[in-house]
């Protein structure tokens, strides 16, 4: 027999044999613990998915990894608590643009969710996902999270329950008010997903269907979720002309249902209205110093991201997108419609008069090849190249592309942006998918958020402008998120917690991406690990795929998610 095979079977059974007290140890690290403390030189042991150690290890015991990260940053995986990336994470589990940022749970459901889905609804979805090759054994949105978890994701993952998805379920698109028995069914949908897992309500108060719902229908469906112990999120009724106003209608949601609220991406849009931040924030605390329970979460950049329907009155889009074409086609119909989208009237959100100018006005992408080429053009640019007025070349896009069509507004000042940042009850969220860099993805150009907002809050405003100091970022992405919501185990660095870590340089660790080139990962997250298990090593994604279905604090455990 060759010696050196020989040599080599002895030592492979060898290393077989080894008895091992952990999965992985963390030495030397500054590890901060998600509470708001300072940080402090310890080690960390994994074992089984879970923190089993925080402090000194017996030197006689041994692990399968050990990683010194001396001068490193230790911390609880992040928490995103806006992403879009359900259906893009069904596609491709990786989470490539947030794993590398240090993301480890991924909370969707603004307005919309994946579930439930209604016959007519659950019939579209199959068709296309067949089409697609991805799974169509799920109709709840318990479902989609469980047959998301199956299928592999490399971060964990968890949403609130779509207020638009219920409207559309029961009511459709039209702006009518429901009967007391389709009120009663629409809270039992809510109750069955409280149940499933949902962290609670989202609301979209801008978009059709939501902009229909008013703030009594809110409100009881809003009472279902205090039951569980949920929250109601909300992308609130106005961020511009009528900011208070919606505000006032969170706090009375919250007043009279009993439900935590959350404001999702605060923002003061349009600079006319910039001013009004400071009103916001006082009637917040007011509302805190009340004895209710409200909180907020942002993206780190003065620019928002949304779709040309920002842009139109809710009228024109009641029925849905097959409905608004034909008004855009007709005549005498779209004369209104621009005139509406060119007028400030104060009776809908107008991104186009927010923004100023059609040269704050930014297209992500299109449907239709042969209009990629104004992929990251400005509207102003467009519509110089094309000869035509910029709300009619934004019509002609429409119809020529028949999508809503990605587009990037720039709203907010800089001064804002940090002022919310260092605000007690604020957290963080991308409002953005989580993708590769490659393939498809390449043909639009996303707002860089979906790149870079975590890299982003930790080196431009933590360590180059010290806005808030590390350990309080920190404790926003991680612990303070995860008490809003609710959940345990998650969220801080513990004993007996799941292994969510992430262990980042912070002199180095810096978003790349820019609304020119926006397909550029974050740098400076070196490992992460997700329920105990590597995903992320040396900066590089290692393929595993071991996220969870994390469910709401009311979520009745004992019974098996039903698919169908």
């Amino acid at each position: 027999m060759n010696i050196r095979f020989l040599f080599a079977a002895v030592l492979l059974f060898a290393i077989s044999c080894t008895q091992y007290d952990y999965d992985v140890i963390i030495e030397n690290g500054t590890i901060y613990d998600g509470t708001n403390s300072p940080g402090f030189i310890s080690t960390i042991a994994i074992n089984d998915g879970r923190i089993v150690l925080i402090g000194d290890v017996d030197p006689e015991k041994k692990a399968r990894t050990v990683i010194d990260a001396t001068g490193k940053a230790v911390s609880p995986g992040f928490i995103n608590m806006l992403s879009w990336g359900a259906e893009g994470l069904m596609r491709d589990g990786r989470s490539m643009s947030d794993i590398k940022q240090g993301v480890t749970l991924e909370l969707f459901g603004e307005g919309t969710s994946p579930g439930p889905l209604n016959d007519e609804a659950l019939a579209v979805r199959r068709a296309r996902d067949t089409e697609r090759g991805l799974p169509t054994n799920w109709r709840t949105l318990g479902g989609f999270l469980q047959a998301l978890e199956d299928r592999g994701v490399s971060t964990n993952v968890g949403s609130f329950v779509g207020a638009s998805t219920i409207r559309r379920y029961v009511l459709g698109e039209e702006n009518v008010a429901p009967t007391p028995e389709q009120l009663h069914e629409m809270r039992e949908l809510v109750r069955e997903a409280m149940l499933e897992g949902a962290m609670g309500l989202g609301s979209a108060l801008i978009y059709t269907p939501g902009v229909f719902a008013t703030t009594d229908e809110l409100v009881a469906l809003s009472e279902i979720v205090a039951e569980y112990n949920g929250m109601y999120t909300s992308h609130i009724r106005s961020e511009g002309d009528r900011f208070e106003e919606a505000i006032d209608e969170l706090i009375e949601i919250a007043r009279r249902s009993g439900v935590s609220a959350h404001i999702h991406h605060l923002k003061a849009a349009g600079e006319y209205n910039w001013h009004k931040l400071d009103n916001v924030i006082e009637m917040v605390e007011n509302a805190q110093a009340e004895g209710l329970d409200i909180t907020s979460s942002m993206y780190n950049y003065t620019a928002a991201a949304t779709s040309f329907t920002a842009m139109m009155p809710p009228w024109s889009r009641e029925g849905g997108n097959q409905a608004w074409f034909e008004r855009l086609r007709d005549p005498e119909t779209r004369a209104k419609i621009a005139h509406e989208i060119r007028t400030v009237t104060g009776d809908f959100e107008n991104f186009y008069i927010m923004a100023g100018t059609p040269e704050n006005i930014v297209t992500v992408g299109f449907r239709n090849p042969d209009l990629r080429h104004y992929t990251g053009r400005t509207l102003a640019s467009i519509a110089e190249e094309r000869g035509t007025d910029p709300v009619e070349t934004a019509i002609d896009l429409i119809l020529e592309d028949e999508s809503i069509i990605g587009t990037v507004y720039f709203l907010m000042s800089e001064e804002n942006v940090k002022r919310q940042m260092a605000l007690p009850w604020m957290t963080f969220g991308s409002d953005s998918g989580s993708m590769a860099a490659e393939g498809a993805a390449l043909e639009r150009n996303p707002h860089p958020r979906a790149y870079g907002n975590f890299a982003r809050l930790l080196g431009k405003y933590v360590r180059d402008e010290q806005v808030i100091p590390l350990e309080e970022a920190i404790h926003k992405l991680t612990g303070m998120a995860a008490e809003n919501i609710g959940i345990s185990e998650r969220g801080f660095l513990k004993e007996g917690y799941f292994a969510d870590v992430v262990i980042f340089d912070p002199a180095t660790i810096q978003d790349h991406a820019t609304f020119e080139n926006p397909h550029q990962y974050a740098t400076g997250v070196e490992h992460v690990f997700v329920n105990g298990v590597q995903v992320v090593e040396n900066g590089e994604h290692t393929g595993a795929t071991p996220g969870k279905f994390v469910r709401g604090p009311g979520a009745n455990t004992d019974e098996p998610i039903a698919l169908n």
